[in-house]
């Protein structure tokens, strides 16, 4: 008997040894394919329109998704501004991470203040595309090194302009400017008014809260100042023109 038990014990050990090694390898697997994903579809996604995992997620469950894309030149100079100076104002001069902004927000974090994330439009592209939304350390520090590469390998105005066509702009599955535009006011997104793009571009931290067609008076406000600062230093978000300049 003793002898019978001393097998059963090694074999059942070398099965739980096979099992291990099976997951370890489908584990492997799994990593691969996720670091694989990004490096095969962002040279591609230089000529081909992508969507988001946002996107993706509701379709698959079976909710509302409306997107017309719309090329660069399509959309209102003054959305382009109003957004990159709202959510990443040094879109043009940095390589994909803003890193005296990530210092920062990483000294706050481990001081216990307050802290915003330091996204840039190219990290929430990389977020929107290949990770989700559902906020997590291990997901900020896989932006990185595909914001990184995102701006490897695609030009500023691609990456902005997949940004402007894939970003969630209304509560109920309206992506991108062109449906987040008409489901506002309307309109097309080709022309607005500083208003209306200003109230557009406030609107993107929070579309299922934020309403531009009613905005609150803190949402004016916020509005208002990035307005102002579109007004002042729009040129800043030029790099994204093919001729160098925006028309505002």
């Amino acid at each position: 008997m003793g002898v019978v038990r001393v097998g059963q014990g090694a074999g059942s050990g070398s099965a739980r040894n096979r099992l291990l090694r099976r997951l370890l390898r489908a584990a492997l697997w799994l990593l691969a394919g996720v670091v694989a994903l990004p490096l095969v579809l962002t040279p591609l996604y230089a000529v081909v329109d992508p969507v988001s995992a946002p996107m993706l997620g509701r379709t698959l469950t079976g909710q509302r998704v409306v997107r017309e894309w719309r090329r660069i030149d399509e959309l209102s100079d003054r959305l382009k501004a109003t957004v990159v100076l709202s959510e990443d104002g040094q879109f043009c001069r940095h390589a994909g991470v803003d890193f005296t902004a990530l210092r920062a927000e990483i000294d706050n974090m481990l001081a216990g203040r307050p802290f915003r994330g330091a996204s840039t439009l190219t990290m929430q592209v990389a977020r929107n595309l290949f990770l989700g939304t559902d906020p997590s350390f291990v997901r900020k520090a896989l932006e990185v090194p595909l914001a990184l590469y995102l701006d490897l390998v695609l030009s500023k105005r691609r990456i902005l302009e997949i940004y402007l066509n894939i970003a969630e702009w209304g509560p109920d599955g309206e992506f991108g400017a062109a449906a987040g535009a008409r489901a506002a006011f309307g309109a097309e997104a080709g022309a607005l008014s500083w208003g209306r793009a200003s109230l557009l571009a406030v609107t993107l931290p929070n579309p299922r809260l934020r309403r531009p067609a009613s905005p609150s008076r803190g949402l004016r406000r916020v509005a208002a100042i990035v307005e102002a600062r579109a007004r002042q230093y729009g040129q800043r978000a030029a790099c994204v023109t093919s001729s160098g300049r925006l028309s505002l």
